[in-house]
């Protein structure tokens, strides 16, 4: 049997976190995107068992300037392609130098240095994996989720999807509906 499933990843992230936070007895602040606000200095012992605790969860806590900063954009592009309503109708690369304060020139050379691809094609990866979640929820028809995703028309959407999963939106909705409908049987 399978079981579809809708999720945030934003919430599920913070719940995580709160959940091992509260765990050690580690005093927040607040636990946003990407970045924890404690109320006191933690003990070195502290953050090793939450570092440990966290790497279970795909969550990894970051001591470098460098992989901090490619988690900050990393982590603004996934709020930008996951939010709840569209994405922002401003150019993405205004948007990410706006929220860090650096340029995007140095922040997309640093990026491509670290990560060794483009920001533009890390964009492009999270909106298929995004444009695949609002598929499999069968909520949305493929206009609503290309405008959701700030694609200028369907056939754009369809055009990255394809090169990124070698099969059109439509031909992915149609396998997902065909398996659906195979377990109901």
């Amino acid at each position: 049997m399978k079981l579809q499933v809708k999720y945030d990843i934003n919430i599920v992230c913070k719940t995580i976190l709160k959940q091992h936070l509260d765990e050690l007895g580690i005093t927040f602040e607040s636990v946003t995107l990407g970045e924890i606000t404690t109320t006191d200095k933690i003990s070195t012992d502290k953050i090793h068992k939450l570092s440990e605790n966290l790497k279970a969860f795909g969550i990894e806590i970051v001591d470098d300037q460098k992989t901090d900063l490619i988690q900050k954009i990393k982590d603004l592009i996934i709020e930008m392609v996951y939010m709840d309503e569209s994405m922002p109708q401003v150019k993405t690369s205004a948007y990410i130098a706006d929220r860090l304060n650096y340029s995007y020139s140095y922040i997309a050379a640093l990026f491509s240095e670290v990560t060794y691809t483009s920001i533009e094609n890390y964009i492009i990866l999270q909106k298929i994996e995004r444009a695949k979640q609002l598929i499999l929820a069968d909520d949305l028809t493929l206009t609503e989720i290309a405008y959701r995703l700030n694609y200028s028309s369907v056939a754009h959407l369809s055009l990255q999807f394809k090169k990124t999963t070698g099969l059109t939106p439509s031909t992915f909705q149609s396998i997902i509906k065909k398996r659906r409908a195979s377990l109901m049987i």
